[in-house]
């Protein structure tokens, strides 16, 4: 088995792996339950790789989440259920669909009027798709109401954003920044009420309304909650390694320095960042 460029020999040696008698151990006693944290990581090492402008981690990181794609394509073909094929298939079918602008006769020729056309086209989609399912046997989808569309799969802050853009579409959203301000100003202060009663339970509700309100804020601003606190976490493990680094430059380690000495350190770092003019808030 030799490596290529050619999605076929992926597909093969996913089957090869998969065989009960000749391949992985590992791999043969996966299901779609154990492998789905997985893709999800890899899907996140994706994005960590754009962020990080890394072109060479990119490409191997779109092959390790072009494999979870694989992996489930060749499980669902061991079911009866479709296999690789089936999945192109959709996904070209979907795109050429949506897209009569490019590859047929369509009148729309700006990103409005294709967002429109996309979105009708789209709830046509969801029309043929329930009837299908109805064919096949299979119960109505599970996401109902105005706000099924919302998959409760997403990473928490990603589900938060798009209920909340959803509810926007019929005007239940605030009009402005300013009182979303207040909102989170008053979740502080139950959190407080929460933490001084010692009320766990509370005080995890509590939390969550607080970030809830703050993705809020992050969604009127124009900054995604994601993204901001992911740059935050990068300037988290800047600061802490200068710390770490300081530290170890003066014959000291993290596990014996007290906070003050840290703190002294973190301070240091922002001073750094400030004067390369990498950062500018004061956080």
């Amino acid at each position: 088995m030799q490596p290529s460029r050619d999605i076929e020999r992926l597909i093969e040696i996913m089957a090869a792996l998969r065989q009960p008698q000749t391949g992985c151990p590992w791999d043969v006693v996966q299901t779609f339950e154990t492998i789905k944290p997985y893709t999800i990581e890899e899907a996140y090492e994706v994005a960590d790789a754009i962020e990080r402008n890394d072109m060479d981690d990119l490409c191997e990181e779109l092959g390790d989440l072009l494999l979870q794609v694989v992996f489930h394509a060749r499980m669902a073909e061991e079911q009866g259920e479709f296999d690789f094929g089936s999945v192109v298939e959709a996904v070209t079918r979907k795109m050429i669909r949506r897209h009569p602008h490019v590859f047929a006769r369509s009148d729309v020729d700006t990103p409005a009027a294709v967002k429109l056309q996309w979105d009708e086209i789209k709830q046509a989609e969801k029309r043929e798709r329930k009837e299908r399912r109805a064919r096949r046997g299979l119960p109505e989808d599970p996401l109902t109401g105005y706000l099924g569309s919302v998959q409760r799969s997403f990473p928490a802050l990603v589900e938060a954003l798009k209920l909340q853009e959803r509810a926007a579409k019929v005007g239940f959203d605030w009009s402005e920044p300013a009182p979303i301000l207040d909102k989170i100003e008053e979740e502080i202060g139950e959190l407080r009420e929460a933490l001084r009663n010692d009320d766990k339970r509370a005080v995890a509700d509590e939390l969550g309304d607080l970030i809830f309100a703050l993705v809020n804020i992050g969604r009127h601003v124009g900054a995604d909650p994601e993204m901001a606190l992911r740059g935050t976490n990068t300037k988290f493990r800047s600061r802490f390694s200068h710390i770490e680094d300081s530290l170890s430059a003066n014959g000291e380690s993290l596990e014996g320095a007290t906070l003050e000495r840290m703190e002294e350190l973190w301070q240091a770092a922002k001073r750094i960042e400030r004067s390369l003019g990498n950062v500018t808030s004061n956080t």
